[in-house]
């Protein structure tokens, strides 16, 4: 078990803009990005939720007159878009070879330009454990942990952590594999189902409170943050169920937090986004101590969904940007890392 410290202050000093990024977008035409390939479905347990945010992508982009094909790396391969001539890629996938650095890389080998994060900074955002050790370096509040790999480490972990105790794999989303533990009788089965989806599991201090989300967009030298959404879910249960395929959950934009809490958060976001090298877009994850109104930041997602319940999305339309001007936006920024080398 990797010991992790306390959490760290949330009063470092902050960087990038909590501004709500928005940009119109008129009519285009099919030359300004040439055959475009929408990435979804892959082979990551976020499958379906993927499909579901290629499709949207997809309708979008077509909407907007971009020359625009759906692609699954699942069931092609990668190199076809080079030999069908594809200029640009968006990557509507989530998970595991998908926003880890794995599909980032080829592309980076193809030479073809993509949305999102770059390869570094999406493999380490994947990694939610190498995320918090980046975080606490850099003085930014994120809840202690502890690395585990067996039940009775996780048993270790939960005497220090105490009662309730997250255990989730280290490099999953969406909730998979996630336990909210109450008790040490729970530590075995929250390990075991876990370690089904990762050799490395995550135990993580709970923090209660609101739970908010802030999606960022642009590059990592100047980031600009969108409405925050606080998300109210059934007994506090916003499990993968309640992120997709329920509408029981309450998603709030304006997020109603005391005077000055929004633009502290947005900061902390852009920060976090920023030390991680992100571009493109992001969304994080963020629960407020309901005594202290302390930040602490829980993860970063660098691939966020793009489905009829997907958040940055919708804080985006609280911004004034629609799906499909969102979508060419995002489009518009696909970039290699390549290009950012002398």
């Amino acid at each position: 078990m990797s010991a992790a410290g306390p959490p760290q202050g949330a009063n470092a000093s902050l960087g990038g803009s909590a501004g709500h990024a928005v940009t119109s977008v008129g009519a285009l035409s099919q030359s300004e990005f040439g055959k475009v390939a929408v990435l979804m479905g892959g082979a990551s347990a976020e499958r379906e939720v993927s499909l579901m945010s290629g499709r949207g992508v997809l309708k979008a982009l077509l909407s907007r007159g971009v020359d625009a094909h759906a692609f699954d790396p699942s069931e092609r391969a990668l190199d076809e878009l080079k030999r069908e001539g594809f200029a640009r890629c968006f990557i509507a996938l989530h998970g595991r070879f998908g926003e880890d650095g794995t599909v980032q890389g080829a592309l980076e080998l193809l030479g073809i330009p993509y949305t999102g994060s770059g390869v570094m900074a999406s493999a380490i955002s994947m990694d939610k454990v190498m995320t918090k050790r980046i975080w606490r370096f850099e003085g930014l509040s994120t809840p202690a942990w502890a690395q585990v790999s067996s039940a009775a480490q996780t048993h270790a972990a939960f005497a220090e952590l105490g009662a309730p105790m997250i255990v989730k794999p280290a490099r999953e989303g969406s909730s998979i594999g996630f336990t909210k533990v109450l008790s040490a009788d729970q530590c075995d089965a929250a390990y075991a189902l876990a370690a089904q989806h990762d050799v490395e599991v995550l135990c993580e201090q709970f923090i209660a409170g609101d739970e908010v989300t802030c999606p960022v967009l642009g590059p990592a030298d100047a980031p600009q943050a969108l409405p925050l959404i606080r998300i109210v879910a059934p007994d506090g249960n916003y499990d993968y169920q309640n992120k997709y395929f329920t509408d029981v959950t309450q998603y709030l934009v304006p997020a109603g937090l005391p005077a000055g809490e929004e633009e502290a958060i947005a900061e902390l976001v852009c920060r976090a986004y920023q030390v991680l090298r992100c571009r493109g877009w992001a969304r994080a994850d963020v629960m407020i101590d309901a005594i202290t109104r302390t930040p602490y930041l829980l993860e970063i997602n660098t691939s966020p969904g793009m489905t009829g319940h997907s958040l940055v999305p919708m804080s985006a339309k609280a911004a004034g940007t629609s799906y499909e001007e969102l979508c060419v936006q995002l489009l518009r920024s696909a970039t290699l890392d390549a290009r950012s080398i002398p």
